[in-house]
This record gives structure tokens, sequence and C-alpha cells, in this order.
């Protein structure tokens, strides 16, 4: 939580510092497990509003988002995607599962998080025939 809270914060100010998120992303690699949905969001976000790129992060926390997808709320579906598309980071398998996912729980999103989920599927180019029609 401390490592992804301390992000947060940096993307939060919009202070880039680059040595210190490589350092930060290789040990929230090691420590994924321990991450609630929001740890993992608030990760990715930070990134997004740096502008920051980090694929292999970026891919790890996908693989541990499509594991705890069912316990993400709509906010956060919303950012996760936004943050991916914000940096241009492409991740097939996770949008997939977030489209099914997004479906089950459409009733509880805002029309904030509808409007993120849609611009990162339209940015990334990710087709959702059934998430769009839904």
């Amino acid at each position: 939580q401390n490592l992804a809270n301390t992000m947060w914060a940096y993307g939060k100010a919009r202070h880039p510092s680059p040595k210190l998120f490589d350092a930060i992303s290789q040990r929230a690699i090691e420590k994924l497990d321990t991450f609630i949905p929001q740890n993992l969001v608030n990760t990715v976000w930070a990134h997004a509003k740096l502008g920051y790129s980090s694929p292999e992060l970026f891919d790890a926390i996908s693989h541990k988002t499509i594991e705890k997808l069912d316990t993400f709320n709509s906010q956060e579906i919303g950012n996760t995607v936004w943050a991916y598309a914000k940096v241009g980071h492409t991740s097939p398998a996770l949008f997939d599962a977030i489209s099914f996912k997004a479906i089950e729980k459409l009733d509880t999103f805002n029309s904030q998080e509808i409007a993120n989920t849609v611009w990162a599927y339209a940015k990334l180019g990710h087709s959702s025939p059934e998430l769009f029609d839904a």
C-alpha cells in the first residue's frame, strides 16, 4: 500500500520522478500479490497522470487485475482502463476481461466512469461490441 500511495501522491502533485518510479515499479512488481484493487489502480493511475510508461509493471498489473477483477468496483474499472489508454499500453486480455465485468456492473457506473471506459477502448482501438451495445 505504501508503494501505491507514494506513486499516487507524486501523480496527484504532478511531480515526475522517473528514477523513483523505476525503483518503486520494480518493488511493486515483487509485491503485487499484496495489492488490493485500489493499490493496483492507484499505481497505474499515477503513471498515467505523469505520462510515464512502465511496460513490465503494466503487464504484471494486467495479470493481477484479471485475477482480482471480481473485487473491482466501477470506479476502479474505469480508472484502470483510462490509465492503460492514457499511456498507450495495450492489454487485450485485460480489456476483454473488463468488458465482461463492466457489463455485469454497468448499472453501478456513473457517467464519468462510462466516459472513461468508452474513451479508453476507443483510444486503444480495442473492439468490444458487447460492452458498447450494453
